[in-house]
């Protein structure tokens, strides 16, 4: 849609927005309408407000101009002909072309532009932000949407993470609902790579439960971004060292209130390096 419309203005960029969320507005009809040259994308139907607002121009008078607009919006214009043939020949008296006239016949339902400026203007400011301030973004975006953040594969370089998307494509239809929905974070977090960020190890005490944090220029994925570590806890991890260092693994066990399983994920992540098991002194170690 952005290509064949090459959107210069905020302006276009709402009508696209509302031209992608209606039913039957763009498909077969303002598509059609822009690639024969016969309207551009300033003049084609967009979001609902535009058709009552053009009517007013063409000099109908407000109230069937709504009347109009609520028809169309609603998928109803040949629902009821002998209605529409009315609202036909008000608009043919006031000079309204036959493509307009067709092209609201196909609609099924059209977005409110209020609607539509709200998506566009959240947009914006995230692709600002991935622009010019990529750490924000990146760490906004795994600590919010990314569910299916997965540190085995995803904070170890980027070939980790190219031969992960691989082996999802090679499963085609049979991959599954996880790997489908990992596939697109697996995605951004190459494209981070690709920008020159990295990410940091998890650590015992710099990382967070749940956030990811910028650190130094680079991302510090949080606890629970170790597969099989919950929320849970990590909060109680975090909860924990508030209280100052662990002297120990039992010593950690005891006041995180976690089990060996999760003792067993931070080793494996060298979240445990140098620290002793318990806060005995061995006379023969």
């Amino acid at each position: 849609m952005l290509v064949d419309t090459k959107p210069t203005t905020f302006d276009e960029l709402i009508r696209i927005s509302g031209l992608s969320h209606g039913t039957d507005v763009w498909l077969g009809n303002a598509q059609s309408l822009i690639e024969a040259g016969t309207v551009t994308l300033q003049d084609a139907i967009c979001c609902r407000d535009d058709i009552m607002i053009y009517l007013i121009k063409q000099g109908l008078e407000p109230n069937p101009a709504f009347k109009i607009m609520e028809t169309v919006r609603k998928g109803k214009a040949l629902k009821d002909p002998v209605q529409w043939e009315k609202y036909k020949e008000m608009m043919k008296a006031n000079n309204v072309p036959d493509w307009y006239i067709k092209s609201c016949e196909k609609i099924k339902y059209m977005f409110p532009k209020a609607h539509a400026a709200a998506y566009v203007t959240n947009a914006f400011r995230i692709a600002w932000f991935k622009v010019h301030e990529p750490l924000a973004y990146y760490t906004a975006y795994f600590s919010i949407r990314a569910d299916e953040f997965d540190s085995d594969c995803m904070i170890f370089g980027k070939e980790k993470v190219k031969n992960k998307m691989k082996e999802i494509d090679l499963q085609g239809n049979n991959a599954t609902v996880k790997d489908k929905n990992m596939y697109a974070i697996l995605e951004l977090v190459l494209e981070m790579y690709e920008r020159g960020f990295k990410f940091l190890p998890m650590d015992l005490y710099k990382s967070h439960s749940t956030k990811f944090l910028v650190e130094d220029g680079q991302i510090r994925p949080p606890l629970n971004s170790i597969p099989g570590l919950g929320t849970v806890a990590a909060e109680g991890i975090v909860k924990a060292r508030e209280d100052g260092k662990f002297m120990s693994i039992d010593d950690l066990k005891i006041r995180s209130k976690v089990g060996n399983s999760v003792t067993d994920l931070l080793k494996k992540y060298g979240c445990l390096d140098g620290m002793s098991q318990s806060n005995q002194m061995s006379l023969f170690a």
